[in-house]
């Protein structure tokens, strides 16, 4: 679970609640039109922006935004000293039996084509065409979450006008100024709050562990090409803690 995100999200709310309480309650920011026009106004916007399918999809993008992989660069990293040197002493077949227990998926298949002797460079090919279009598809979801950030504030703006419009045409009726007058700020308050604490910080979220997920396979990458022209695993740790900063390396030789 990525703690930032559950924490940032419900402190934003906490801080809003606590402050509309000390006004003048709750109560006067729940209005079931307003909610109808900005939430149903984004997500039908949103489906006419993108093909239905990939709509649907947004609640399995979304948990990519709170759950963290667990599996450390520096795991990683030691993972393939320990595969370096089983195979510079018995052979590259020799990781055949490893691959199984290994928990990343695109480890694994890089360590496969390893195994079955594919040429260095064809290695690499496949795996970078994996990483381009994994990284498409992550910015696809990132790009979902950042144009519903867009269309919540504009059916806000759209509540709005509608509140005004309704308060004009019956200011002959003071009774009836107050709740269109609610409606039509209402309608902007919802529009800031889910653009501001909820769709636009999660593209930025997934855009984030977007480009972690990537790096972490350019790594790989490296590593399994470290490992077909096998390189000391001294080398290989050297090589592949480029990649992080110094304060996050943790060296198995010492």
């Amino acid at each position: 679970m990525d703690v930032a995100t559950v924490v940032g999200i419900l402190s934003s709310i906490g801080l809003l609640v606590i402050s509309i309480n000390m006004g003048v309650g709750v109560s006067a920011f729940i209005d079931l039109p307003s909610l109808l026009i900005v939430g149903g106004g984004t997500a039908c916007a949103t489906m006419i922006n993108y093909p239905l399918r990939d709509c649907l999809n947004t609640v399995a993008i979304l948990k990519n935004a709170f759950v963290t992989r667990m599996t450390t660069v520096n795991d990683i990293i030691t993972g393939f000293i320990t595969f370096s040197a089983k195979a510079r002493k018995e052979g590259l077949l020799s990781l055949e039996n490893d691959i199984a227990d290994v928990g990343d998926v695109f480890l694994q298949k890089g360590l496969q084509l390893t195994v079955d002797g594919l040429e260095p460079q064809a290695i690499v090919d496949i795996l970078e065409i994996e990483i381009s279009f994994q990284a498409s598809r992550h910015r696809l979801g990132a790009d979902i979450f950042q144009a519903m950030g867009a269309f919540a504030p504009a059916f806000g703006m759209l509540g709005t006008l509608i509140g005004l419009i309704s308060m004009l045409q019956q200011m002959d009726d003071p009774s009836a100024i107050g709740p269109a007058m609610s409606v039509a700020l209402v309608t902007t308050f919802y529009g800031a709050i889910l653009a501001n604490v909820v769709f636009i910080p999660i593209s930025g979220k997934l855009r984030a562990r977007s480009r972690s997920e990537t790096m972490i396979k350019e790594l790989i990458v490296q590593g399994i090409l470290a490992l077909c022209r096998g390189d000391n695993p001294r080398i290989i740790e050297q090589k592949l803690h480029a990649f992080i900063p110094p304060s996050a390396r943790i060296s198995v030789f010492r």
